[in-house]
């Protein structure tokens, strides 16, 4: 779902993803923290610096937010065939490896976001905080996102447990998820989760419409998961265009890199994703 990365940070194997996820599920020592910060150095930061470096001079906010809005109909424009093969010819099982793959976020979704609210000015903050209390079902247990995926994972007849997923989950699947804890509580700067999530919420409206179909033509009862980010994501996206623009000091260029490096992160795990469904039927 993204256009050709500028920069092209050293590939980092699996077991360095599982070991960054890992990291970011405790509270880590001197040695831990040195080993998540040296995962990260060859994996994320070359990527943000290099976005933010290139950025395109914006005047405003405004200005960057039309960007944003070049990128993603340019995207939904452009979308690759893989999309169409998972919405209109994905058996039953190879959608299930596509659940798999993005299980590890979908069982915790949004509960490593969290962090980034107090890390922004109020009014942002505040913007953010109203996504995050959809994201978590407003409390109630029965319409949070993760909830939503463990109904899923159950009627498909897949673990509901985290851990069943750490082996099996593909280094671009790991990255997926890896990114949002980088961007709530490690980036230097909240502002590249403002423009990470900004697209994000945005993309998904295009980006998971290949999933509900197939949910839909595979009689798929619970995909509800898909359907409500259909639904609510749009009101989600005004409210992260809202914490840009409540900025008093935003910093254009890391708000681009954000949305740049999610683009290609995220673009990567779906392209890696629905090839190893295709892959599974030989």
């Amino acid at each position: 779902m993204s256009g050709a990365p500028i920069a092209t940070a050293a590939p980092v194997e699996a077991a360095a993803q599982r070991t960054l996820h890992r990291l970011y599920r405790q509270v880590p020592g001197i040695a831990e923290y040195a080993a998540m910060s040296g995962i990260e150095e060859r994996w994320i930061w070359p990527k943000a610096r290099a976005y933010e470096e290139s950025a395109p001079a914006f005047g405003s906010a405004g200005e960057l937010l039309g960007a944003l809005r070049d990128l993603l109909a340019e995207e939904e424009a452009a979308l690759p065939e893989s999309h169409t093969f998972l919405a209109e010819h994905a058996t039953l099982q190879q959608f299930k490896v596509v659940v798999r793959e993005f299980a590890l976020d979908g069982l915790t979704e949004s509960e490593s976001l969290l962090p980034v609210v107090p890390r922004l000015p109020y009014r942002s903050g505040m913007a953010v905080f109203r996504v995050l209390i959809d994201e978590l079902g407003c409390g109630n247990e029965e319409k949070a996102h993760s909830q939503l995926y463990r109904d899923l994972l159950g009627e498909l007849g897949m673990s509901t447990e985290l851990d069943d997923y750490l082996e099996v989950t593909s280094p671009q699947g790991y990255a997926y998820v890896n990114m949002f804890h980088w961007l709530a509580s490690r980036a230097t700067s909240p502002q590249y989760f403002l423009g990470a999530y900004a697209y994000f919420e945005s993309s998904v409206l295009y980006g998971f419409q290949s999933f509900a179909r197939a949910a839909q033509r595979l009689g798929v009862r619970h995909g509800g998961y898909y359907s409500e980010h259909l639904y609510i994501d749009e009101y989600h996206s005004n409210h992260m265009r809202t914490a840009i623009r409540a900025l008093d000091e935003p910093d254009l260029a890391k708000i681009w890199a954000g949305v740049r490096l999610t683009s290609d992160i995220v673009g990567e795990a779906t392209e890696s994703a629905i090839a190893l469904a295709r892959r599974s039927a030989r």
